[in-house]
């Protein structure tokens, strides 16, 4: 069972990492540009297509090979209600998540960039900017989506990948920022949709992993440590709380699920 201080401090660490800086509004400006980045958590997808079909960005780019992570996509597909039609085995990320665009979103393939190469975060993003230089797109208003607790992650990386471009503008939209509730003898997530998201320890996994990957010091990703992203200020705070986290998820709560 989780205390109230446990649910509260993992609050707080995934609204840290999922580094939403549209203030839950989504895209605006003018006609930017959206990369999705190959994931799991269908929501982020979804509204990815949303916004490309009303018009609130003018371009799609859907980025993500063959990873890790790939099989809980084609998990999540699989499973689901709507899009199980979709194939899956031995697809990219990104033609997956295209299929679906155009199947059930009615998208048009002319406004839709496909990179089917990356097969990590760090990759997206190298992969991500060669394609775009390929097609001659320079658009330097730049939407982020991906899995809430890779978002800053992810911004890092694509932030260190063009770092030689001042001009682009990158902007984070999570879509959705986790939130645990208690609900009777367990937890669930924050919102009426739970279809689609994480399983328990899949989320502990990223609550836990994230932050030593973000650290700007030997064994992070940062300039001080293997230089695979920018660097993160990563407050006081959180240290205490993922120092608070890590040995009572650890030792309680990793497998355990929905």
């Amino acid at each position: 069972m989780f205390s109230d201080p446990v649910i509260a401090d993992m609050n707080r660490l995934a609204r840290f990492l999922s580094f939403d800086q549209t203030a839950g509004k989504g895209p605006s400006g003018t006609s930017p540009l959206l990369i999705l980045l190959g994931n799991a958590i269908l929501p982020t997808a979804e509204a990815a297509f949303q916004a490309l079909a009303q018009g609130a960005v003018s371009r799609l780019l859907i980025a993500g090979g063959i990873g890790h992570s790939t099989r809980l996509l084609y998990d999540a597909v699989q499973q689901h209600p709507v899009y199980r039609n979709i194939a899956t085995e031995g697809r990219s990320e990104a033609e997956v998540l295209y299929d679906i665009g155009l199947q059930h979103f009615g998208l048009s393939p002319e406004n839709i960039l496909l990179e089917t190469a990356s097969a990590n975060c760090g990759d997206n993003a190298l992969q991500a900017r060669r394609v775009l230089d390929g097609s001659g797109d320079q658009n330097t208003n730049i939407i982020l989506t991906q899995d809430p607790l890779m978002q800053l992650r992810t911004d890092a990386s694509f932030r260190h990948v063009w770092r030689d471009r001042p001009d682009v503008r990158f902007t984070s939209w999570p879509v959705l920022v986790p939130q645990l509730v208690r609900e009777g003898e367990s937890v669930r997530f924050a919102g009426t949709a739970q279809a689609g998201l994480w399983t328990l320890p899949r989320f502990i996994s990223l609550l836990l992993g994230e932050i030593p990957r973000l650290r700007n010091a030997p064994g992070g990703y940062g300039p001080r440590g293997a230089g695979f992203i920018a660097e993160v200020d990563i407050p006081a705070d959180i240290e205490e709380i993922y120092a608070r986290l890590r040995p009572v998820l650890e030792a309680g709560y990793g497998d355990r699920s929905f």
